[in-house]
C-alpha cells in the first residue's frame, strides 16, 4: 500500500473545474481559474475549513507543481 501509485480523484477534479468560489474578490470566479497569487495568501492565511478549504488547498497544489494539464480534459 505504501508505494501505490497516487490516482487522482475524478470527482474531486470534476468539482475544481465546475465550482465557483462564493465569496471575496474572485466571487463567481470558477476554483480552476483563480490566480495562484490568491491561492498562495490562502496557504499564509489558513484554508477555509471544509470542503472549499480542501478544493482550494488541492487547486493550490495542482498550481504549485505545475499539473494544471490534469484539468485540461475536464474543463467544458
Amino acid at each position: 500500500m505504501e508505494n501505490e501509485p497516487l490516482i487522482p480523484n475524478r470527482e474531486l477534479l470534476l468539482q475544481l473545474v465546475e465550482m465557483k468560489m462564493p465569496f471575496g474578490q474572485y466571487k463567481g470566479t470558477v476554483l480552476c481559474d483563480l490566480p495562484t497569487f490568491y491561492l498562495e495568501w490562502f496557504a499564509r492565511q489558513g484554508f477555509p475549513k471544509g470542503k472549499l478549504g480542501m478544493l482550494l488547498a488541492t487547486i493550490h497544489e495542482i498550481k504549485l507543481n505545475g499539473l494544471e494539464n490534469l484539468l485540461t480534459p475536464l474543463k467544458k
